[in-house]
């Protein structure tokens, strides 16, 4: 059903948006964004969500690719790949990493709602429109994208919480400029 859903290259086009080589990208032109507009406001530790950002895109393969040798899940029937080891999705994982990141990062300077609703949304089309590219190319199995999402989920709430603390917390300097 799906197959006849989608044409096969605007399901190959989807697909792609979790390779690395499409995702990193993105996901560096919003950090870098993301520190040059911090050093010029003169925000103390401005290096570390860009750092936070890139370590929670370090920890996709580095989750993913464990996961996929000890559980070992066969390939879908008449994909263009075979053999073992496509539970979870690294390219659904690496998007929704990457691209939830990407507007994490950039957030804190789309001052209008309307900027911020864009942002997230744009986020959320990249990263849904990702699973029905892989599961129509027969990359994956729809709980091989799920299972990438539930994981990627809990990546960015971490990285959340961190730039979250990072913006309320006061410097060191600051609190005590404030006694």
């Amino acid at each position: 059903m799906l197959g006849r859903s989608l044409p096969a290259p605007l399901a190959e086009l989807l697909a792609d948006l979790g390779n690395m080589t499409v995702a990193l990208p993105v996901l560096l032109i919003a950090a870098g964004y993301g520190g040059w507009r911090a050093r010029a406001a003169g925000l103390p530790r401005r290096w570390l969500p860009p750092l936070a950002a890139a370590v929670a895109m370090a920890l996709v393969p580095a989750l993913v690719g464990p996961l996929q040798a000890a559980l070992a899940r066969p390939a879908p029937p008449g994909g263009p790949v075979g053999g073992t080891g496509f539970y979870p999705s690294g390219h659904a994982a690496t998007a929704a990493v990457a691209y939830g990141a990407a507007a994490l990062l950039l957030l804190p300077y789309a001052a209008a709602p309307y900027a911020r609703r864009l942002l997230i949304t744009a986020a959320l089309v990249l990263v849904l429109a990702t699973g029905p590219g892989l599961v129509v190319r027969g990359y994956h199995w729809p709980v091989d994208v799920l299972g990438s999402w539930a994981l990627s989920a809990a990546l960015l709430t971490v990285l959340y919480g961190v730039l979250h603390g990072i913006r309320r917390r006061p410097d060191a300097q600051d609190a005590t400029a404030a006694s």
